[in-house]
């Protein structure tokens, strides 16, 4: 039987290596290297190794390994505008930070699995964040919540 660090190595390369498009493509690529997991196993690596789908060669979304993101954060666009940094903007209530092209679904997946207590969720595109505060909390805790996942 093979490991799951084994079967997280095997999921990094092969994303790496090809283009794969869906979850039941890759299933059927372990399943050939001999890995036997179900689609719930699966969700779950993913989720883990904070892949997310961006857009490919071919110009359709394929899974890639998120890199990790350090940058700094800025409170207003149009301040100092630079695609290679987030930036969080508030409307009332809600925020929305603008990261760099696929970015987007792995910082959300990130916020949202460690729950910090100041947000309630998040929506995430390919390189737009709508982060929803939980009421009674100002965009200071907010900002400082978000901190712990861009610098």
């Amino acid at each position: 039987m093979k490991t799951k660090q084994e079967r997280h190595e095997a999921i990094c390369r092969i994303i790496h290596d090809e283009e794969i498009s869906n979850q039941e493509e890759l299933l059927n690529r372990l399943t050939k290297e001999g890995f036997s997991i179900t689609q719930a196993t699966l969700s779950r690596d993913i989720r883990s190794l904070k892949i997310v789908k961006t857009h490919g060669a071919n110009g359709n979304y394929v899974y890639k390994k998120s890199r990790a993101v350090v940058m700094p954060v800025m409170e207003n666009v149009s301040k100092t505008h630079n695609d290679s940094i987030p930036s969080i903007e508030f409307s009332g209530h809600l925020a929305v930070i603008k990261t760099k092209p696929g970015y987007a679904m792995g910082i959300a997946s990130d916020i949202d699995s460690q729950s910090p207590e100041e947000i309630l969720g998040t929506i995430a595109g390919d390189d737009t964040i709508l982060v929803i505060p939980r009421e009674d909390y100002s965009r200071d805790s907010v900002l400082k919540a978000l901190s712990r996942f861009i610098h």
